[in-house]
């Protein structure tokens, strides 16, 4: 089998990859819905989001979408130095956005609203943390990225990581903007 086949095969397995976890989404996109009503009495999003603050990881999640897309581009061009700055932007973009995202569920729960106080904020806390578990994976999953780059090059199979890493981390971005539309938006506004 030649290279190229087993790059069309690899990034045809990854494609079907990314397809499940849109199943695991929606599902949990579907729970949201079934739940949102269900708040036990409790605080629902529009007394609970902050939107601006939302909105602040939203815009950093994708920025550093943007700056993935940049790297790419970097890596047909072949500047090795370039796609490494982007990538540790993308991280450094990504990590504050995990941070952001764990600072408001810490506030959220310092304030009674955990996950078990309402079938509403168990929904809501299973929806986000799993994107969130995903952009961690991502970061991980970078940082492997980027050592590889500095001791390899962009030689060898580094196009290929780095084109199906680039694929998740846009699908996990698509994936936030959905999540801000139906749970911050739709469920703190109505």
């Amino acid at each position: 089998m030649s290279n190229s086949a087993s790059a069309n095969r690899t990034v045809l397995g990854f494609w079907i990859y990314l397809m499940t976890d849109c199943v695991l989404f929606a599902t949990l996109f579907a729970t949201f819905a079934v739940m949102r009503g269900s708040t036990n009495g409790g605080a629902d999003g529009a007394q609970l989001f902050d939107l601006p603050y939302v909105m602040v990881e939203t815009l950093l999640l994708l920025t550093s979408s943007f700056v993935c897309g940049l790297a790419m581009i970097a890596l047909q061009r072949g500047k090795k130095d370039t796609v490494i700055q982007l990538l540790f932007i993308t991280f450094v973009l990504g990590a504050v956005f995990v941070g952001l995202e764990v600072n408001e569920f810490h506030k959220l729960a310092a304030e009674g609203n955990g996950w078990a106080r309402s079938g509403f904020l168990s929904s809501y806390f299973t929806l986000v943390a799993t994107h969130g578990l995903h952009i961690c994976v991502g970061l991980l999953w970078l940082s492997v990225l980027a050592w590889q780059i500095m001791r390899k090059g962009l030689g060898g199979n580094t196009p290929k990581r780095l084109t199906l890493f680039s694929m998740f981390w846009h699908f996990l971005d698509v994936i936030w903007i959905f999540i801000f539309s139906v749970v911050y938006l739709w469920g703190g506004l109505v």
